[in-house]
């Protein structure tokens, strides 16, 4: 058995560790970890016995992830919240430069912003208002509009 000085210092750097994981990556994965890890540390600091530093670590994490799987299952719905440039579809832009799939150009301002874009392979030119249809990669898919 490790003694508890060493506990309270493996249970806050797997706590800081995991919070900075959550941080760098998507998903909530990590942040359940963080919170159970925490709560261990915040035992382990008052001097609880082992036994208890582990189950709060099991049951702060089981619980987090119960907790956090709802918002999870919401980013993951169909017409759930829609971040980043997967808002933009179905928009209207106007062609900043012409768009031709063979030369790989082409540039849309929707909203206040400026975007690559490509097309189903028809040359669209520049000044011609489309319509946003998909995201590829890094660049909107338009189609013009009629």
């Amino acid at each position: 058995m490790m003694d508890n000085e060493v506990w309270r210092w493996v249970w806050t750097g797997l706590a800081l560790l995991m919070g900075l994981g959550e941080i760098v990556t998507a998903g909530f994965f990590l942040l359940p970890f963080a919170i159970g890890a925490g709560l261990a540390a915040v035992a382990a600091w008052v001097g609880a016995a082992d036994i208890v530093q582990w189950l709060l670590f099991f049951v702060g994490t089981g619980l987090s992830f119960l907790y956090v799987r709802r918002f999870m299952r919401a980013q993951d719905e169909d017409g759930g919240l829609v971040v980043g440039p997967g808002r933009y579809v179905g928009m209207e832009a106007l062609v900043l430069e012409t768009i031709d799939t063979g030369a790989n150009t082409g540039l849309i301002r929707v909203e206040a912003e400026e975007w690559r874009a490509t097309s189903e392979g028809a040359r669209i030119d520049e000044g011609k208002r489309v319509k946003v249809v998909a995201l590829r990669g890094t660049r909107l898919v338009v189609s013009e509009v009629e």
